[in-house]
């Protein structure tokens, strides 16, 4: 602990850009590796989820990840649930160079309402390839869009928000009771985020499938600047993943997966997530320089057109290839942020592990 002064203490608390992993004295051939993960009933072939942006996630990316071996997870109260065709508006959005101006015209785009017939006819789109369909909503929007997420026939449920608690407390409505909900679904639920022991433990008891660690959009958010609230995530994914042993014993068994989602920006970052304990990441940022990706260019999540108080930003990227190219590689771009899926499966060859998690008990050192 560190004291601040004379009447704040504080716990010092490490980031991915602090950590490295630490190699064993055996290494594996990459063929022996197997990086399938399995949540509910359903399996993957890679713990790598996209994240719900509208700037990387349309119906057809959303397509594509699953194809491709992954989870994509649309934005349900996102453009694509609030205009039969945002293509238009995507590339309106992209034509405007003034970080300010974007801004104003995003929160005019965002004002028009959410619609719920798109909510069915957008996940029946990507159930109809074949593919899992998971769909987000905020703790906001969630009881107001439920009914019509769930009739949808969506395989995952996303509740996701800057900070998701268990113990909401409302002045002016009736805060979502996330255990009623949660338990009065068939569909399994992924909520978040948090990133302290205690917040997730509460989530987890909520009967969650999965829990989301971080806040988010960790290239394309402002939170901590405008804010000021922000947990290193090395640290939060660790506290989140001893939250989760706990509740395995608490619980008789049950089983809750940890979901890194926020500042994962490189492959590295994926393998520390993994080596602090979380079972799966979900990752934006690389997948927003994907040549599909619907945001021509241009990143940012929820918090950028927030109608009173925006706290993030429009992030440019160059297209550096295909989603494909960017998941499984061949990479040409030498900074980690293609081939996510290969460069996993070499850090476990490297090491000596062949199960993601066995690879969660590898050792890392600060520094």
């Amino acid at each position: 602990m560190f004291e601040i002064g004379r009447s704040k203490r504080a716990q010092q608390a490490f980031a991915f850009d602090d950590i490295a992993i630490v190699p064993s004295r055996r290494t594996r051939g990459e063929e022996q590796v197997n990086l399938t993960w399995r949540i509910d009933a359903f399996t993957f072939d890679f713990p790598l989820i996209a994240a719900p942006m509208d700037s990387v996630m349309s119906p057809a990316t959303a397509i594509e990840m699953g194809r491709l071996g992954g989870l994509g997870v649309l934005n349900l109260e996102g453009l694509w649930t609030r205009y039969e065709d945002p293509e238009p508006l995507l590339e309106e959005i992209a034509a405007i160079d003034d970080p300010a101006a974007a801004t104003r015209r995003m929160q005019e785009v965002y004002a028009e309402p959410i619609k719920e017939a798109l909510i069915g006819q957008r996940v029946a789109e990507v159930r109809s390839a074949g593919v899992p369909a998971a769909g987000s909503l905020s703790p906001q929007n969630t009881q107001a869009y439920a009914g019509a997420v769930v009739a949808s026939g969506v395989d995952f449920f996303v509740i996701r928000g800057t900070t998701v608690s268990a113990e909401h407390v409302a002045g002016k409505s009736e805060p979502l009771n996330l255990k009623q909900f949660i338990y009065a679904l068939d569909v399994p639920v992924i909520v978040g985020g948090c990133a302290t022991y205690q917040a997730a433990l509460h989530l987890m008891r909520t009967g969650a499938a999965g829990v989301l660690v971080g806040f988010g959009g960790g290239a394309a958010h402002t939170t901590r600047d405008v804010l000021g609230v922000a947990v290193p995530m090395a640290s939060a994914v660790s506290d989140v993943a001893a939250a989760r042993r706990d509740y395995l014993d608490e619980s008789g068994g049950r089983y809750v997966h940890v979901i890194a989602d926020g500042s994962v920006g490189r492959s590295g970052d994926i393998a520390k997530a993994i080596a602090c304990g979380a079972d799966a990441v979900m990752v934006g940022s690389p997948l927003a320089k994907a040549a599909e990706a619907p945001g021509r260019g241009y990143h940012w999540g929820p918090e950028a057109w927030h109608a009173t108080l925006p706290r993030g930003e429009r992030v440019g990227f160059d297209v550096v290839g295909s989603l494909e190219q960017i998941l499984r590689g061949p990479s040409t771009v030498p900074d980690g942020t293609m081939n996510l899926v290969g460069a996993l499966r070499k850090a476990l060859a490297t090491t000596g592990y062949t199960e993601v998690k066995e690879f969660q008990r590898v050792e890392v050192i600060v520094g």
